[in-house]
């Protein structure tokens, strides 16, 4: 529709429009956040949650109408036939950019539970924001180092206990739990420090995700691996303001359906060191698959007429 506009207009007008709906939405979340927090009825905190994610869902939406307006992207969109709302689902996918947020969210919005991130727990302090994650239930993680637990070894545990505390919620409307296996954006310089064995990838960080199926192990089974390439760029950074302003012509994110091995569901990572290397295992396996399916998508791409 506006197509015509130039890229830094198009970008300026972009973060003014999702900064605007930021502003309109934010007083209703406030209102059933605080409706939910001092009416602590079930049947009530499970209204209020569904108000809740409905108010992000149409937030959103609303970001996903303006870059369809401002913007022509290719969506070359894999594997997002057979999802459902009425499912939790544990989401994990390689992280180049954080445009990578904004793309998933543009796919999977509305076709799954609202995507939640762990965080945590100082980052509900960050102004505005904090009060979202908290009154849309994102779980803030509270993680003992192990110098802590050494001097203190009734810490043990007792940060899965609190996590699973505050993921009980959970239990009673579909949740997705999103987290980046690994950890940082792909740089070539991160690659070459970490001496990676994949081309595509930085090496995973088992443990973080260990700690979300140790903590909803009883809630989460099945896992959505998404795979997110961006066409044509090649050597460059993409970046959020490449997104904004409409600077990325093609995206192609391609989604599995796995289900979850039993046995790392509820496992105890840190005190059980046979099930931290079979995990650890399966996920540098996932991590060699999604490696050559990138390589795979990039050679397509390239030999697109």
């Amino acid at each position: 529709m506006f197509y015509f506009l130039p890229a830094p207009l198009k970008g300026t007008l972009a973060a003014l429009l999702v900064v605007l709906s930021t502003l309109t939405l934010f007083p209703f979340l406030m209102l059933f956040a605080l409706l939910k927090l001092v009416l602590p009825v079930t049947f009530i905190r499970k209204g209020c949650t569904v108000v809740l994610n409905t108010i992000a869902h149409v937030w959103i939406g609303f970001n996903n109408l303006v870059m369809d307006s401002l913007h022509k992207i290719e969506w070359d969109v894999r594997g997002a036939q057979h999802l459902s709302q009425e499912h939790w689902y544990f989401v994990t996918c390689n992280h180049q950019s954080w445009a990578d947020i904004p793309a998933i969210q543009y796919v999977l919005n509305s076709r799954i539970p609202l995507l939640k991130f762990f965080l945590k727990k100082e980052l509900i302090w960050v102004p505005l924001l904090g009060v979202a994650w908290w009154a849309l239930d994102f779980p803030f993680m509270h993680r003992h180092t192990k110098e802590q637990i050494a001097k203190n070894p009734e810490l043990k545990g007792k940060d899965i206990a609190a996590t699973e505390a505050a993921c009980e919620k959970f239990r009673y409307t579909p949740v997705t739990i999103f987290n980046f296996m690994e950890g940082t954006r792909f740089t070539p310089a991160k690659h070459q420090r970490q001496k990676s064995p994949y081309k595509n990838l930085l090496k995973p960080r088992a443990g973080g995700t260990a700690f979300v199926l140790g903590a909803m192990g009883e809630m989460l089974h099945t896992m959505l691996d998404v795979t997110i390439v961006y066409p044509g760029a090649g050597e460059q950074r993409i970046g959020i303001w490449d997104y904004l302003s409409g600077r990325i012509e093609r995206i192609i994110i391609d989604i599995r359906i796995r289900e979850i091995p039993p046995q790392f569901l509820g496992m105890d990572y840190e005190s059980n060191r046979e099930t931290r290397v079979e995990f650890q295992r399966w996920v540098s396996e996932l991590w060699a698959e999604k490696d050559a399916l990138i390589e795979t998508l990039k050679n397509e791409d390239l030999q697109r007429p």
